[in-house]
């Protein structure tokens, strides 16, 4: 199958979407992302929850029926994992459900997906998106990684270098390179982020001196 984009899987997943949520015509988030994923031909797929899985873990079991894909769920608890069995019925049984921390397996065990669909209603989005992108399929510069309910938090996430989308409650879809140009940048960032400034009085003239520290846990060493 080719890397590029399928304009016929996309809309044979995104038709699927719409039978599967049984919502008609009505089109919603989960139907693009359903397309986005069967239209890149993504084939190793994985679903980091805020809460029980729902129409967005859907919407990846739909593109996965087009690619040939396999599906996993990332849930934070057992009691999250059942509701999300319960909340998916017979459809459920296409997806992996799986329980950890999903900042490790997407490092891990889940290390080379080529679309990984991160709720960011969780307190610790950033950090799930950022192991996302490291973990990512870098090989062929195809793997994408979307956040959906990012509305809230997009004028945060503006280092991100992703594509914000006006659909539902935000999307912000982010291509992987090959170089993790993306990811690079973003540790630079962060690194900026937790540096923070010293202020040293000169005792005998009086002039202040401002230092920014970077590595917190070194110890500084300043004479004035």
């Amino acid at each position: 199958m080719s890397a590029g984009w399928s304009a016929e899987n996309a809309k044979r997943a995104y038709l699927q979407a719409l039978k599967m949520a049984k919502r008609g015509k009505e089109p919603d988030v989960s139907e693009f992302i359903s397309a986005l994923a069967a239209g890149k031909n993504a084939r190793f797929m994985v679903a980091v929850c805020a809460g029980a899985a729902g129409s967005t873990t859907l919407a990846l079991a739909a593109a996965a029926r087009q690619t040939g894909g396999r599906v996993v769920c990332i849930c934070r608890s057992p009691n999250e994992q059942q509701a999300s069995r319960k909340a998916l019925g017979a459809y459920g049984e296409s997806v992996e459900f799986v329980v950890g921390d999903a900042k490790t397996l997407l490092s891990g065990e889940y290390r080379g997906s080529d679309f990984v669909l991160v709720d960011c209603d969780m307190t610790n989005a950033r950090e799930v998106f950022m192991a996302a992108l490291k973990g990512a399929k870098k090989d062929d510069n195809r793997a994408l990684v979307v956040g959906f309910n990012v509305r809230h938090r997009v004028s945060k996430w503006r280092q991100m270098k992703a594509s914000f989308l006006p659909i539902g409650e935000g999307l912000l879809v982010t291509k992987v390179d090959s170089n993790n140009n993306i990811v690079k940048s973003l540790e630079k960032v962060e690194q900026r982020r937790k540096s923070h400034w010293i202020v040293k009085v000169d005792k005998c003239t009086g002039e202040e001196h401002i230092f920014r520290v970077t590595s917190p846990n070194k110890k500084l060493q300043i004479e004035v």
